[in-house]
């Protein structure tokens, strides 16, 4: 005799928490796993006599089989944006020329760029001069003297 056998509406009363849960604390994970919910509901509903065991392991094939679609798929077709660079403000600056408020001694200095200061690291030259900023270490500027 079994205590608990789940039933189609159990499946997609799980499916609709996950969907749930993914619309909350988007994780793009939830979500296969609401799917593989539901169409596990689907094959109880077409298939009632289904015993628990192998509707817990359909579950979990369908899961493991649907995160690893999801995974092919956005590898082979990533996300692409008009703004690649919104949300990284130093990257912005990489490429633009700008000229030195402050030596840069020792390796070392800082610049002010728009309306924040960054700290910098390049040759040795006065104030004045004007570099070009060529790569972003964390949050420090690598730059370059343009001829």
């Amino acid at each position: 005799m079994e205590l608990f056998a789940p039933d189609f509406w159990h499946w997609w009363i799980l499916a609709v928490v996950m969907i749930i849960l993914e619309i909350l604390a988007p994780t793009f994970f939830a979500l296969w796993l609401g799917i593989a919910a539901f169409i596990t509901g689907l094959a109880v509903y077409f298939m009632p006599e289904m015993q628990w065991e192998y509707q817990v392991f359909v579950f979990a094939l369908l899961s493991v089989a649907s995160i690893i679609a999801w995974k092919f798929y956005y590898k082979n077709n990533p996300l692409s944006s008009d703004e690649p660079l919104l949300n990284r403000r130093g990257e912005q600056y990489v490429g633009r020329v700008i000229t030195l408020q402050v030596p840069i001694v020792d390796g070392q200095g800082k610049v002010k760029v728009d309306d924040s200061t960054w700290k910098i690291e390049g040759e040795d030259c006065p104030a004045g001069t004007k570099v070009k900023i060529v790569s972003l270490n964390n949050v420090v500027f690598k730059v370059e003297i343009v001829q």
